[in-house]
């Protein structure tokens, strides 16, 4: 047997269009800005949930920015991270020790909750029937 060739290139991404890179900012910011509250409920009690928003859109537009420019994640989490808990000190107004201790436990809670979430959705897809 030979070997198939194609004859046009296989296309793996579409281009972003601009729709596509506000949703994915906007879910994204969401979703960072959930866990943000919820790190900040955990360490200082009592927070306003819109602080939280002013969060969750700064490791968001990153992640993005990261993608439509081709920076190394490594790099582009390290921005992320110091950028998160930058705003977070900014916002909540906290000392950089209480602020670096709520940015670990927003970055504990994202990885738990987005876990659980992927998990939740892959069974989802992969339910028979």
């Amino acid at each position: 047997m030979s070997p198939v060739t194609l004859s046009m290139p296989v296309v793996l991404q579409a281009e972003p269009t601009p729709l596509a890179i506000i949703g994915t900012v906007g879910l994204l910011a969401l979703f960072l800005s959930l866990t943000a509250h919820l790190a900040a409920r955990n360490v200082l009690g009592d927070v306003p949930a819109v602080t939280a928003l002013g969060v969750g859109i700064v490791p968001a537009l990153v992640s993005v920015g990261t993608q439509l420019f081709s920076v190394p994640g490594g790099i582009g989490v390290l921005v992320a991270l110091v950028l998160d808990g930058l705003a977070i000190h900014y916002l909540y107004g906290q000392s950089r020790r209480t602020s670096a201790y709520i940015t670990a436990i927003h970055v504990i809670i994202t990885i738990i909750l987005g876990t659980v979430m992927f998990g939740i959705l892959t069974i989802a897809m992969t339910a028979p029937g």
